[in-house]
């Protein structure tokens, strides 16, 4: 399998260069676009030069703004021509004219539950189970806390962007080749088709090196390559569009941030015995996944604590900065933060280690959330038991508590360092929980050599194709294997949750079983194809199997129903006189099923873990006015390694015949360990992320809480 080159590498001599004119306010109508004449070679395109549907393929998304501004920056004109310095003079003259209006922002974390104006929900969701006002009237307490979840950057290695090459086609080559660095190819085809109003077979797409994309290349590629696209089909020729640094940071998806607020109602021995659920999801301006997201986030505030009865509401809002979207989860880290945090809060009310607590409340019978049954039991004790093994969890955790309770008996003449330890929980299905465009292909041929090749319709680096190939090399015996795109197939959706490993991985094991069955019966070569995913005209199942009332029909739970496990605990070491963290070790205990490739999946937990300590501690961005201050680009706290503490991983070894998802798991356990160790250390109940040293000084002038900060009812 032949290296995939960066974007930049990719040599196109006579493309022209574009460069986008954007909105200068945050929401209004669009009146006009004004500037200076342009030479013959220079040309302004906006959204009355689109032939086809002004729209992204399955998101309504705007390609050129053309009447409604709903963000900052949102792409309104596109300026080509030949020379990128003469782009920038004449974009610098240009003026976008606007009718202001009052922009929409999210309601702050004190008030949960405040409504944004109409039109401004995307999606909402309303779950009972059991009688929860009986529960509480009859609570012995009544533990809860309102907990967020910050804005993280991907902090991919290159920008977004695209070359667009206009041929006008010809025997064998489409008119429009797109280059672009996209975990989602099929889309990217799909939408420029759309827009161009031509056939999807007019256009092919080359997928471009993502990096570590974290999705944040699934669906954002798709609209700078149509304005690229665009660009293209009005000046006849190739076209660059390459986005800088700065642009990138400012407009392009980040991980959405969130507000829950929980209260749980605690019987006499502590059980839970009913709890409510207030969340709130901002996606910006446009919502793309919108209920995907919302959806993930509710089953993973709602899973492991299934128990007792329960009340959710849950919303997806609108508001004025620019699209919010997936990173590492589809929004399931949001809630996952919030309900483990909550869950070491009431441990902490009942003066028992986080770590009994969870084993004495783990999921029943009714499985994840109370609806959604397990083909396995949970190995919650296992998990928490490794972790802690790894990392003398118990004997640090009981240390600690006892420093903390003489602190406040006798308090420090002078600064002294701080120490703390937490554990968490985190499960990750694998696949999106809607079926509408996840299908994928995989074609395997045993060719006359004996060598074999291996055809798919889903994108993937380099180590998906050694794990793929290994998989080939384990069921067949051969030594000559090759990954290569599969030229013709369904749309297999995004490269995303593990995806590559659990669905295609499935696909490539059942395909050489199959060959391995007829290769001494059936002559050379032999070819098997499978696939999986709904087609196209199918409905998504039936939907008398699928979620409860509550929630859409069409959710796809099955993908649920055997989830990836892990247990973090994170150590933590605050200096005495800045009152900096320092994250001393990460150790996770992660249940992955079959294991295809060790190495690959170490690397993977570690890289998430380190992406999620970032998140938990350091990486702060806020909007202000419905703009990124300029110099957070350059002071953006992402981890170097210089910052990355030991990170250290074991599986759960077992006979599991299938692979599980855990690529995201990270992003659900390490942030609310990582809390829970500051919190323990600080003796403070923190309920934030990100929590850093200006965080942890505003704390510590705070009076100490009560344990775990619960209201008697």
């Amino acid at each position: 399998m032949a290296s995939v080159p960066l974007l930049q590498d990719i040599p196109c001599p006579s493309a022209f260069f574009a460069l986008t004119i954007r909105s200068p306010v945050p929401r209004g109508r669009l009146l006009s676009v004004e500037g200076p004449q342009l030479e013959r070679a220079y040309t302004l395109v906006t959204a009355a030069d689109i032939p086809g549907k002004n729209e992204l393929a399955d998101f309504p998304v705007p390609v050129l703004a053309s009447e409604e501004l709903s963000y900052l920056g949102e792409p309104v004109a596109l300026l080509v021509g030949p020379d990128q310095a003469k782009l920038c003079a004449y974009a610098r003259q240009y003026r976008v004219l606007a009718r202001e209006e009052d922009p929409v922002w999210a309601a702050p974390a004190s008030n949960t539950a405040a409504r944004p104006p109409d039109g401004g929900l995307f999606a909402e969701r309303g779950f009972r189970r059991g009688d929860p006002e009986a529960a509480f009237a009859g609570a012995a307490r009544i533990v809860g806390g309102v907990y967020s979840t910050g804005i993280q950057e991907h902090g991919y290695s290159e920008p977004v962007g695209a070359i667009a090459e206009y041929s006008g086609g010809g025997p064998g080559r489409p008119p429009f080749v797109i280059h672009t660095a996209t975990q989602w190819p099929y889309h990217v085809s799909r939408s420029v088709a759309a827009v161009l109003g031509i056939g999807n077979d007019a256009v092919a797409t080359r997928p471009a090196d993502t990096g570590l994309p974290l999705d944040g290349k699934i669906w954002y590629p798709s609209l700078v390559a149509c304005q690229a696209a665009l660009a293209a089909s009005v000046v006849r020729r190739s076209v660059r569009l390459l986005l800088s640094r700065e642009e990138d940071f400012r407009y392009s998806p980040k991980r959405n941030s969130s507000v829950t607020e929980i209260q749980s109602a605690l019987g006499e021995k502590g059980e839970i015995l009913g709890t409510r659920i207030d969340m709130t999801l901002d996606l910006g301006a446009q919502g793309v996944f919108a209920r995907e997201i919302l959806d993930q986030s509710c089953l993973a505030v709602m899973g492991i604590a299934g128990r007792g009865a329960l009340d959710i509401r849950a919303r997806a809002i609108r508001t004025n900065i620019p699209p919010q979207g997936p990173l590492g989860g589809f929004g399931a880290a949001q809630g996952a933060f919030a309900m483990e945090r909550h869950q070491s809060r009431i441990a902490d009310a009942l003066a028992l280690d986080p770590a009994e607590w969870r084993k004495n409340n783990r999921p029943g019978k009714e499985g994840l959330a109370g609806f959604i049954p397990l083909r396995d039991e949970a190995p919650v004790e296992q998990l928490l038991d490794t972790a802690a093994s790894m990392s003398s969890y118990y004997r640090k955790w009981a240390s600690y508590e006892l420093l903390r309770q003489r602190r406040r008996e006798s308090p420090p003449s002078r600064p002294e360092t701080l120490r703390g330890i937490g554990i968490a929980l985190g499960w990750q299905g694998s696949g999106l929980l809607y079926p509408g465009a996840t299908a994928c292909e995989a074609e395997v041929t045993l060719n006359i050599d004996g060598s074999l090749e291996i055809r798919t319709s889903l994108e993937a680096g380099r180590e998906f194709a050694d794990v793929w190939s290994a998989i080939a090399r384990e069921i067949l015996a051969v030594e000559d294997v090759r990954v290569v795109p599969l030229d013709s197939g369904p749309d297999s959706g995004p490269a995303t949750l593990s995806r590559s490993i659990s669905a295609l991985g499935g696909l490539i094991r059942v395909s050489c079983e199959t060959i391995r069955n007829q290769r001494f019966r059936d002559p050379l070569p032999i070819t098997v194809r499978q696939s999986c995913g709904a087609a196209e005209g199918e409905g998504p199942g039936d939907p008398a199997a699928g979620a409860p009332s509550g929630f859409p029909a069409d959710m796809d739970l099955e993908s649920r129903s055997l989830p990836g496990w892990g247990a973090a605990v994170v150590e933590v070491e605050i200096e005495d006189r800045t009152y900096t963290p320092s994250v001393r070790g990460i150790w996770i205990a992660a249940d992955g099923g079959k294991i295809l490739s060790e190495g690959r999946a170490r690397r993977s937990l570690k890289l998430a873990a380190a992406q999620a300590l970032g998140w938990a501690s350091r990486e702060r961005l806020e909007y202000r006015d419905g703009a990124l201050s300029p110099s957070r680009i350059s002071d953006y706290g992402l981890p170097n390694p210089a910052d990355i503490p030991p990170i250290h991983v074991d599986f759960l070894w077992n006979s599991a015949t299938e692979p599980k998802g855990i690529g995201d798991l990270p992003f659900s356990c390490v942030p609310a360990a990582y809390v829970q160790a500051v919190s323990q250390a600080v003796d403070r109940c923190c309920v934030k992320i990100p929590l850093g040293p200006d965080d942890i000084w505003e704390i510590l002038g705070q009076k100490p809480q009560e344990p775990g900060g619960e209201a008697e009812p």
